[in-house]
């Protein structure tokens, strides 16, 4: 038996689909297989998850840099003073201020810096100063310049020290009842002057240019005073005892001797001369008199009594006026 070859047979009566165009040949790798492979290795190899890392651990953003300003550049007034050319160093008492140079719109010059010590370094900018130096009564002034290094200014102050205290005979007087005042040059000079100091208690010590002064001394408020020129040596202290010749005498108006003091009393002391020396009004005045002759003059009720007295030099006394 023989067979012919099979020929297509549609059960159809439309004409057969023509097919699209030709794909194109693409280059196909392996042929990969959609099963799932077998294994414990058969996994496929996935990307690692991504973890977020803690808040707390996450470094916060770095700042960004700031501009620090830079400090302008700084010099140094290293500043000392002497007593003299070949004299010592002060170390103490010294009171340095450093001024603008150049006066403000109220036409006073700007104190920059004060320092009281011995040898002060002072930081200032670069720039021009007025430097003033005191040690009590003495003191000098210059300008200085500062660069960005060391400036070293050495002064010349010529001062010496004074220190008084008054006596009565082989007793020092209290400092209480004395008083000191200073002047220029010498008690025989011409002229009125007004005192340096008028009122330095005793045992003050006075810091003044050298030279040559003369001192008031007053005991009490009345007509014990004594003049006495001095001389003050640059880096010398040169101590000073005024000798009073006078007493403290104290009076009272009694109706008997020996008796109570009357009160309301007005007083008088005057001089044989007539010239009043002291007045004042109590029960027991005091009064510091120079040694001397003088009389006591008492008022009580319209009254007047009186009664010459000797003052002796370093004797307190006491004076009794009968009212009779």
């Amino acid at each position: 038996m023989f067979f012919s070859p099979a020929a297509a047979q549609f059960f159809s009566d439309r004409p057969a689909p023509i097919p699209p165009a030709n794909i194109p040949d693409i280059p196909s790798g392996p042929a990969i297989s959609l099963a799932p492979p077998s294994g414990p290795a058969a996994a496929p190899a996935l990307p690692a998850p991504l973890l977020q890392p803690p808040v707390a651990n996450v470094a916060p953003p770095a700042p960004s840099p700031v501009q620090t300003p830079v400090a302008p550049p700084q010099g140094t007034l290293a500043l000392s003073a002497r007593y003299g050319k070949d004299l010592p160093s002060i170390n103490g008492g010294l009171v340095w201020r450093v001024y603008s140079d150049r006066p403000d719109e109220t036409g006073s010059f700007k104190l920059l810096r004060e320092d009281r010590t011995a040898t002060p370094n002072i930081p200032l900018p670069p720039g021009s100063y007025v430097v003033h130096v005191a040690l009590g009564l003495v003191s000098a002034v210059r300008p200085v310049t500062i660069k960005s290094d060391v400036d070293r200014e050495a002064f010349l102050l010529p001062a010496g020290g004074l220190r008084i205290e008054g006596r009565v005979g082989s007793s020092k007087i209290p400092s209480n009842q004395i008083s000191f005042a200073i002047y220029k040059g010498s008690q025989f000079d011409g002229g009125e002057r007004s005192p340096l100091l008028p009122n330095v208690a005793a045992g003050d010590v006075v810091m003044m240019p050298e030279g040559t002064y003369y001192i008031v001394s007053n005991y009490g408020d009345a007509n014990s005073v004594v003049r006495s020129d001095i001389r003050v040596q640059a880096s010398k202290l040169t101590d000073v005892t005024v000798t009073h010749r006078a007493a403290v005498i104290t009076m009272k108006l009694v109706s008997d001797k020996g008796g109570e003091a009357l009160a309301n009393t007005a007083w008088s002391v005057i001089t044989p001369a007539g010239d009043v020396i002291k007045e004042s009004i109590g029960a027991f005045p005091k009064v510091t008199l120079a040694e001397g002759e003088y009389r006591a003059i008492a008022k009580n009720e319209g009254k007047v009594f009186e009664k010459p007295f000797n003052v002796v030099n370093g004797v307190d006394g006491e004076i009794e006026v009968i009212a009779r």
